[in-house]
């Protein structure tokens, strides 16, 4: 990332931003124009991805996460304005920004560098048409051979435990949620992608088969080389599999690093939030906290940090200083103040308003 980071003063060292980054984002902003003002839903980000990692993107329902996705493939919808960049830096040849492409160039990354999961697998594929039928109408349009990439088909549903005879000849309404999701997947990798970005990809299915689906997740990657994006409201599920956390709150990236640090180290109140936030088998009713308040409206963002409103830490250099990314450890970064101030004991309780 590249905006100012302060070093602590116990010593630790900037960031090493020495790592092979296949994705480079910087000041992605996102902006909708409304009656009542400019709705900014993505407020100049800075992301680094790197090759063949697993970059999990977790916040609340409205935190920008998924346009953040959208940013990354230029697939920001009307009238949505997007700018910034997005350097995608392919294994050979010359970095391309992706938001500075023509309209072929930036078909052929979408499918052949840089693919897209959609949340919501029932309303990616059309009704009418077989599982076959759309990739062979996605191996059509991309030009490749259809006899070789059905036999590649057939072998992605059979790595996600798909019965690919079955599932190739049904309509997507035919399928479970859990199948079509899977499907979907399999349609995502038909061209063989570097990068896969999914958003919400399991949001829809049960418990037990989002478990399944994230173990199936890391086998794929690992067996195609794959890089992936895996946006997400539900921090505890993305965590089994990433490799690095990014934490977005009012349409920015909050918190940063390693998963372990993030989950054990936390840095940053509104990620010590979600943690408390979300139960599990083994968590007491006692000790879940919603977080107190709401999100913040993105025609009125509120001065200094944005999470001041909710936050149990908050003083007044909070409300009238922007925070700038602190290096908490070696490759953990907080938005945050009072970063060293974040421990088990604070909770989203109590909230300054």
């Amino acid at each position: 990332m590249s905006k100012i980071q302060h070093t602590p003063e116990d010593g630790v060292s900037p960031v090493d931003t020495s790592d092979d980054v296949i994705l480079e984002v910087r000041d992605a902003a996102v902006t909708f124009g409304m009656e009542r003002g400019e709705s900014k839903v993505l407020r100049d980000v800075d992301l680094d991805v790197r090759r063949k990692e697993i970059l999990g993107v977790v916040g609340e329902s409205g935190s920008g996460k998924s346009m953040l996705a959208s940013a990354m493939l230029d697939a920001v919808v009307d009238p949505g304005q997007l700018s910034g960049d997005v350097i995608y830096h392919p294994d050979d040849g010359e970095p391309v920004n992706v938001l500075d492409t023509d309209r072929d160039e930036l078909k052929r990354l979408r499918w052949e560098e840089i693919s897209f999961v959609i949340q919501g697998a029932q309303s990616a594929f059309n009704p009418t048409m077989t599982i076959r039928t759309h990739f062979v109408e996605t191996l059509r349009t991309h030009e490749y051979d259809i006899d070789d990439g059905l036999e590649h088909a057939r072998e992605l549903l059979g790595d996600l435990y798909l019965d690919a005879d079955l599932v190739m000849e049904s309509y997507p309404q035919e399928l479970s949620g859990g199948m079509k999701q899977r499907a979907l997947i399999a349609l995502g990798l038909i061209l063989d992608p570097n990068v896969l970005v999914m958003d919400e990809p399991t949001a829809a299915l049960d418990l037990l088969m989002q478990r399944s689906i994230i173990s199936l997740l890391y086998d794929i990657k690992e067996k195609y080389d794959l890089t992936l994006v895996f946006v997400t409201h539900d921090l505890p599920l993305v965590a089994d599999i990433a490799d690095r956390l990014a934490v977005m709150y009012a349409f920015d990236i909050a918190e940063i690093g390693p998963t372990d640090a993030i989950i054990d180290d936390t840095a940053h109140p509104y990620t010590q939030a979600l943690l408390e936030s979300v139960p599990d088998l083994s968590t007491e009713s006692s000790e879940i906290h919603p977080i107190a308040g709401s999100s913040p409206d993105p025609v009125a963002i509120p001065t200094g940090c944005s999470y001041h409103p909710r936050c149990p830490l908050a003083s007044e250099q909070c409300r009238s200083e922007d925070p700038p990314y602190y290096a908490v450890d070696t490759d953990h970064e907080s938005a945050c103040h009072h970063w060293d101030e974040v421990d088990d004991g604070i909770t989203s309780a109590g909230g300054d308003s």
